[in-house]
């Protein structure tokens, strides 16, 4: 499989009243054809920037992507793209689904009309095979009565045929790229694992690639192949799903694990939570931003950030526990991994 995308060097800023935001700092992955990757961490560690970004959809402003950065789509660079360019790239080559379907679909027009509209601004066809094609696009994300539906408003449809709605209008074009944005934060968890599966199915018939921005590691275990850790605008570490789950090196991904609840253990558990606060972004630390909350932190941590420190294949991380000079130390030993009680 061929790269699909590059981002380099990504940083991203908001401007405010109370100072400059860096909200994203330096991000770099790739993405191949058909992959899945997910983006995990905590609310405000640059997930949904990050997916912003890659779409063009970053208002400046108060937003500001800053010179450097670099997001490469099939050898083109989108933030040189003009406004025709956009266009044709959001929509057609890549799409995106939001978290909350209710405000992201418009309330004054039917849900046939709003695919309609995507299909017939990215291709010359007739309005009576845009129709047809809307209503194969509903049939495809399991909404019985096409020919029903595709006359009823958002209003009309719960929360889950909604987020339907909302993929077949991200699918209608068949773009190579697919951005799901926490695309079931706010199903219930039936529904949640309908639209999980729905992604699946569809990206296994169409051969799309799918970022999956996401907190829910559950989530992430049923659908992405590979896995990047953010924290504070950084990556903390990147990896297969088998490397993040069962390997994972960073102090900060294994306090992500720890604070999943185990159904196994039932009521013998104390639930793990990450003692502190992120940094603040007006004013990001100088050295791991991890590093105040971090319980194997080192002087070195607070005042330098670490190298990237390459695993097994693509697996990395960017932490000092691996420098030469450190101390022996097993991660997997942090609180939250033992169990109270028999």
């Amino acid at each position: 499989m061929g790269k699909l995308l590059e981002v380099n060097n990504l940083k991203v800023s908001y401007h405010t009243y109370a100072g400059e935001v860096q909200s994203v700092r330096g991000v770099d992955f790739s993405l191949c054809e058909g992959e899945t990757l997910a983006i995990v961490g905590e609310s405000g560690c640059g997930k949904s920037v990050t997916a912003k970004s890659i779409m063009g959809l970053i208002q400046t402003p108060p937003g500001e992507i800053k010179t450097g950065s670099k997001i490469i789509y099939r050898s083109k660079s989108v933030l040189d793209f003009n406004k025709k360019q956009l266009l044709q790239y959001r929509g057609a080559e890549s799409s995106m689904i939001f978290q909350d379907a209710l405000t992201s679909l418009n309330p004054t027009m039917t849900v046939g009309k709003q695919i309609i509209e995507n299909i017939t601004t990215h291709n010359k066809v007739k309005k009576n095979v845009a129709e047809e094609r809307a209503m194969e696009m509903l049939k495809l994300v399991g909404i019985p009565d096409p020919e029903i539906r595709i006359k009823q408003y958002p209003h009309e449809f719960s929360g889950g045929m909604r987020q339907r709605v909302m993929i077949a209008i991200a699918l209608a074009c068949n773009p190579k790229l697919l951005i799901a944005d926490e695309p079931t934060t706010s199903l219930d968890v039936s529904i949640q694992a309908q639209i999980i599966d729905l992604i699946v199915e569809l990206q296994n018939k169409l051969g799309t690639a799918v970022i999956l921005i996401t907190h829910d590691l559950g989530v992430v275990a049923r659908i992405a192949k590979n896995v990047i850790v953010m924290y504070s605008g950084k990556i903390m570490e990147y990896g297969s799903c088998d490397d993040i789950f069962y390997n994972s090196r960073h102090p900060y991904t294994r306090a992500l694990l720890n604070s999943v609840p185990r159904i196994d253990l039932k009521n013998k558990q104390d639930l793990f939570q990450i003692e502190g606060t992120p940094p603040d972004l007006l004013d990001p630390p100088k050295g791991c931003p991890f590093s105040t909350r971090c319980k194997y932190c080192m002087n070195i941590c607070l005042e330098h950030e670490a190298d990237k420190i390459v695993f097994d294949g693509d697996h990395f991380a960017y932490c000092w526990l691996y420098d030469s000079r450190a101390p022996k130390v097993d991660i997997t030993q942090q609180n939250g991994s033992e169990v109270n009680g028999d």
